[in-house]
């Protein structure tokens, strides 16, 4: 069987991702903002579930940004009534429970610093594997 590569740096797929994951504000700092806007609206127009899937794509990050939880279920409502595979999945994953992902899009805490603690023990931990004991470790961790 054939092994599946993922596409070359310059591929037109590639392009296609790059294109339709920047921003507009983006586009402009970059200097091509119409080169954009003019590639992004052919695709578009060449393919609808694309369309509505960029949307949808969109809206989330709308959500995400400007911490808008509570429109979370009408953005899952719309995007499961689309009937796009990974879309809908990914909403309907966020049902599961939809309680926590409100509370993390519209609450300002965050816990990034104590995920960047835990990352960096973890890595201290690997590189130590087999070397030493827990005191060792122990001292690794509190001189960094």
């Amino acid at each position: 069987m054939a092994e599946v590569l993922p596409p070359r740096a310059g591929s037109p797929a590639r392009r296609l991702a790059r294109t339709s994951a920047t921003t507009p504000s983006q586009a402009r700092a970059r200097g091509r903002p119409r080169a954009h806007a003019g590639k992004l609206k052919d695709v578009l127009a060449r393919c609808p579930e694309l369309d509505t899937a960029a949307g949808h794509v969109r809206d989330f990050g709308e959500i995400l940004s400007d911490r808008l939880g509570a429109t979370l279920p009408t953005w899952i409502d719309g995007v499961d009534a689309s009937q796009l595979p990974g879309l809908t999945g990914f909403a309907l994953h966020l049902l599961r429970d939809l309680d926590a992902v409100t509370a993390g899009l519209t609450l300002d805490w965050s816990s990034g610093s104590i995920e960047g603690a835990v990352n960096r023990i973890k890595k201290i931990k690997r590189q130590l594997y087999g070397r030493a004991g827990f005191d060792l470790l122990r001292k690794m961790i509190l001189l960094q």
